[in-house]
C-alpha cells in the first residue's frame, strides 16, 4: 500500500488521467451493461441520461480521490478557493464566456455563404429560448463536472513543470482520448461520425480550446472561469452548430473551428511575448 501511496506521490498527474479514465469507461460500461461498447442507438436509449452521467463521474470522481488521498483537508480547502475566485476582472468573464459562441457563430455564419447547411442551429429552431435553456443548462453541469478535474487537480500540478502552451497540449491531448472509446465507430449515438472524422473532432480543436481555458486560469487561478469557458463551449455547440452536418462538410465545419482556434492560440503565443510557452520560472532556474 505504501508503494501504491509514494507512485502516486510520484506522479499524481498520470494516476489522475488514469483513474479518470477508469472511472469513465467503467461506469459507462455499467451504464449500458451488457452491451459494452461501441454503444449502439439501442443502448443509449435504454440507458438514457445515465450514459452521460456516468461519463462526468471520471474527471471529478478522480480529481476528489486524488486530492484527499494527497492534500486531505487542505486540498479541498484550495480547491473550493479557487472554486469561488469570481474577482478576476470583467474581461476575464468576457473571454470565457464570449470566446466560443462569438468564434463559432462568426464561422457557421462565413461557411453559410457557400451553403445554407452551415446556418446556426439555433436561427432556425422552432423553440429557440428552450433550446438556449437547455444549452445552458447542460453546459454548466458538464463544466463543473469535468474542470473539477481537468483544471482542478490536473492543470496546476502541470503548470508547476510546463509553460501554458504544453500544459494545454498535454491535457487536452488527454481529453480528446477520453472521449474515444465510447465514439470509435460510425454507428454509435455520436452522430455517425467515421473515423477520420472522429479524430478530426476530438484531436484537432480540443488542444487549441484546452490550450486558451489554460492561459485564462493561469491569468486568474479561478477554476470558476475554466467552468464557464467550459460551459459556454458546451452550450455553444449544442446551441448553434447544426446537427445535420455530415461527411464533408461536418469536416469543413471541424477543420475550420479548429483552425481558427490555432490562429488565436498563434496570435496569443506571438503577442505574449513568447509568455504561452515559457516555463515556470522556478523550472527556468533549475
Amino acid at each position: 500500500m505504501t508503494a501504491i501511496k509514494n507512485f502516486i506521490k510520484s506522479h499524481p498527474v498520470l494516476t489522475y488521467f488514469a483513474l479518470t479514465f477508469i472511472f469513465t469507461w467503467g461506469c459507462m460500461a455499467l451504464a449500458v451493461y451488457p452491451g459494452g461498447f461501441p454503444i449502439t442507438e439501442e443502448q443509449f436509449e435504454a440507458a438514457g441520461a445515465l450514459v452521460y452521467v456516468a461519463m462526468l463521474v471520471g474527471p471529478s470522481g478522480a480529481s476528489l480521490l486524488l486530492v484527499g488521498l494527497l492534500d486531505g483537508r487542505a486540498g479541498f480547502r484550495k480547491l473550493l478557493s479557487h472554486l469561488i475566485r469570481w474577482r478576476v476582472g470583467a474581461r476575464w468573464y468576457v473571454a470565457a464566456l464570449l470566446t466560443a459562441p462569438l468564434m463559432i457563430t462568426t464561422i457557421l455564419f462565413g461557411l453559410s455563404l457557400i451553403s445554407s447547411e452551415f446556418q446556426p442551429a439555433i436561427v432556425t429552431s422552432d423553440g429557440k429560448l428552450a433550446v438556449v435553456l437547455s444549452s445552458i443548462a447542460v453546459g454548466l453541469a458538464v463544466g463543473l463536472f469535468e474542470e473539477l478535474g481537468w483544471t482542478g487537480f490536473a492543470v496546476p500540478r502541470l503548470k508547476q513543470r510546463f509553460g501554458v502552451m504544453a500544459t494545454g497540449l498535454i491535457v487536452g491531448i488527454a481529453w480528446g482520448a477520453w472521449h474515444f472509446p465510447p465514439f470509435w465507430e460510425s454507428d454509435t449515438f455520436s452522430a455517425t461520425l467515421p473515423l477520420v472524422l472522429l479524430l478530426a473532432q476530438l484531436f484537432s480543436w480540443l488542444p487549441p480550446y484546452r490550450i486558451l481555458m489554460v492561459w485564462v486560469y493561469d491569468r486568474t487561478e479561478s477554476l470558476l472561469m475554466s467552468i464557464l469557458m467550459h460551459a459556454s463551449l458546451m452550450a455553444s455547440l449544442n446551441a448553434l452548430v447544426p446537427t445535420e452536418l455530415s461527411g464533408r462538410t461536418l469536416l469543413t465545419w471541424i477543420l475550420a473551428w479548429a483552425a481558427a482556434l490555432w490562429v488565436i492560440v498563434a496570435a496569443g503565443a506571438m503577442f505574449s511575448r513568447g509568455q504561452l510557452s515559457r516555463q515556470p520560472t522556478q523550472r527556468r532556474m533549475a
